[in-house]
């Protein structure tokens, strides 16, 4: 069973990934992670984020680079959005994101472009969605929780450019897949939303 996840930063689509990855014992692979490596690659190489010819070379990233825990920083984020936009590098990263998605019993894998390209044969396919404010409200929480000092208001702003890039590339725009299922979490608790995509999955076994 392939299970495609896709949704919007901060959406809470990789906290239900993994979830269901652990509920149904499938493999989970956040293929945002990689992107989030090729956008810390350029920066380590001191390239330019928005020059496709750099952002191509920082697709041979080395493995130990998704261990690093700048990946999950604020900043890499919006690298990895802005990488993001290259064709090339996406083609780059297609084909490891598709042997993940096919390998034999299935995998969960959760993204922006998972139902729509990566996997469109994916027994199920979630869109998780919520308000940009309740999406920034939670990432603000985190970073609280973390000792880090940002403006709600700033991670909002940063949230709307992240959304607009995302939704407007030309290639593999963040959108959800035509016979996806669509999950609003901007007012369910965290457990609320894993129950509902639990029971999602359940519906189309």
């Amino acid at each position: 069973m392939i299970i495609a996840v896709d949704g919007p930063t901060a959406s809470g689509k990789g906290t239900i990934a993994a979830a269901l990855a652990e509920h149904f014992g499938l493999p989970f692979l956040d293929t945002g992670l990689l992107y989030r490596a090729v956008g810390r690659q350029v920066f380590l190489d001191g390239g330019d984020p928005d020059d496709a010819g750099d952002a191509l070379a920082a697709t041979s990233f080395p493995d130990a680079l998704l261990s690093d825990p700048h990946l999950r920083s604020e900043d890499t984020g919006g690298l990895a959005s802005r990488v993001s936009v290259h064709t090339s590098v996406r083609k780059a990263l297609f084909e490891r994101q598709r042997a993940f998605a096919t390998r034999p019993g299935g995998a969960v894998l959760d993204g922006r472009d998972i139902g729509t390209v990566i996997a469109p044969d994916a027994d199920v396919k979630l869109f998780v969605t919520a308000s940009a404010h309740a999406r920034a409200e939670r990432r603000w929480k985190e970073m609280r929780g973390r000792g880090l000092a940002v403006a709600l208001e700033d991670i909002e702003a940063d949230i709307l450019r992240r959304d607009e890039r995302d939704s407007n590339r030309a290639d593999a725009p963040l959108k959800p897949a035509d016979d996806a299922i669509i999950l609003d979490t901007t007012d369910m608790t965290r457990e609320q939303a894993l129950a509902a995509a639990i029971v999602a999955v359940e519906a189309k076994r």
